[in-house]
């Protein structure tokens, strides 16, 4: 009784699903502090687009490593204790950043944001298919979106909390594009990050205590004995909406870390809204303020219509908003960036479901490598590249290919062509 109670997401999974929106929320919060993270390091070491956007590479080089790892400890110690150590792993990293501030060195602050990284990447493994098969099989894309747009609340406070505790305080946040700083003020602004990093592992570890107490419904010791066995027996290459799945994650992610990366500096350019840091901050709330309302929109569309139905129409959208961005001037370009967020918003998670839809005993390991396909974040260096080359706003033209793949995984690669039975939950561990 307890196994189909489970399956039809019986109320006693609710405390769980709480607990695991607060964890979406803070690791989204902490992703995309890098947003205004990432034209501050610009200003403090005088780097250039190129050399901005590897630092972002290296943070999603921690998923490319650390996701298989992740799959293999989540099905030794356990859902419950990978979830803890993933955030006692990015409390670290965020300590590390302090540290980076105080002396302040761009090697540490390489490390520790690769360190967070890797935590995230555990808790990413973890969680996602954990929400996903915690319900009845026929909504987890809904219910999968609905705790991302979660994730994504915590996108948009992040980029407030950045803007006031990093960019509002700093001689380069409130300067324009190209502003030339003395060597006194930018090692002013490097400790800027001291505050805010400080506050975030705080929230970081209690939130582990948090986790590690709780009492999170587990798969049963004897499901996962079955599960191993079936396992041998099964490809994962049998599965082509996972295997173009993964090449969909990794695209969606590159085209939301290339707009967030970039946004800053592209509204601050005198040909788009001429605006300083800080101020094109604040219109950078209103690209991850779309996905948020996105995405809580799509949890509900999602339930009456098909999800790769509205996957489809969102990717068509996304990329006609980057075509903008990329081909029109003034604050129009802005606005058509802007509007990217509201119809990336649905897509990793919507993405991630269709993905391992009929894996079964398989969905641990092509989780796994889902999450390691956020590692296609790495790749906005070459948005980097371009922009030094072309001009940052040609870079958008590779958002608007990586929409396009998308489009086409909704529409024909989304398919599954073999399902296996999906695993049953029991309420092991649970009270």
């Amino acid at each position: 009784m307890q196994g189909s109670a489970a399956r039809t997401g019986a109320p006693s999974y609710g405390p769980a699903l709480a607990l695991l929106a607060t964890l979406f929320f803070m690791w989204g919060f902490i992703s995309v502090i890098n947003n205004t993270l990432l034209p501050h390091l610009r200003s403090v070491f005088q780097l250039n687009y190129f050399q901005t956007t590897l630092i972002e590479s290296t943070w999603f080089i921690g998923y490319l490593i650390a996701s298989i790892p992740a799959a293999k400890l989540i099905e030794r110690i356990g859902y419950q204790r990978s979830l803890t150590t993933g955030l006692a792993i990015m409390t670290a990293g965020s300590l590390g950043m302090v540290l980076a501030a105080t002396l302040p060195s761009y090697s540490v602050t390489l490390a520790s944001l690769f360190t967070v990284s890797c935590g995230i990447a555990l808790l990413q493994v973890a969680a996602n298919p954990y929400v996903a098969v915690i319900g009845p099989a026929e909504s987890s894309e809904s219910r999968l979106t609905l705790v991302q747009a979660f994730n994504t609340t915590g996108d948009v406070l992040a980029i407030v909390f950045g803007r006031y505790l990093i960019l509002a305080r700093t001689s380069g946040g409130t300067s324009g594009e190209g502003a030339q700083l003395t060597q006194a003020q930018r090692m002013a602004d490097a400790q800027a990050t001291e505050l805010p990093y400080l506050i975030v592992a705080a929230a970081l570890a209690l939130l582990a205590l948090m986790i590690w107490r709780a009492r999170l419904p587990e798969l049963g010791v004897a499901t996962r004995r079955i599960a191993a066995e079936q396992r041998k027996a099964l490809s994962l290459w049998n599965h082509p909406n996972l295997v173009f799945g993964c090449g969909a994650i990794a695209t969606c992610v590159w085209a939301e870390i290339s707009v967030g990366n970039l946004f800053i500096n592209f509204a601050s350019q005198p040909t788009v809204a001429n605006i300083t840091h800080e101020q094109a901050a604040f219109y950078l709330t209103f690209f991850w303020g779309g996905m948020m309302v996105g995405r809580f929109a799509g949890a509900f569309i999602m339930r009456a219509i098909a999800p790769e139905k509205v996957l489809a129409l969102f990717a068509f959208g996304a990329v006609c908003a980057s075509l903008v961005a990329t081909l029109a001037h003034g604050p129009a370009a802005m606005y058509g960036l802007i509007t990217v967020g509201l119809f990336t918003s649905i897509m990793f998670p919507t993405i991630f479901a269709l993905a391992i839809r009929g894996l079964g005993p398989l969905t641990e390991e092509g989780s796994g490598l889902l999450i390691l396909s956020i590692a296609g974040g790495a790749l906005v260096f070459i948005n980097g590249k371009v922009a030094d080359h072309f001009g940052i706003n040609w870079a958008f033209l590779i958002t608007a290919l990586c929409e396009l793949y998308v489009l086409g995984y909704a529409l024909w690669g989304s398919r599954p062509t073999t399902s296996l039975p999906a695993e049953e939950l029991t309420l092991e561990g649970a009270s």
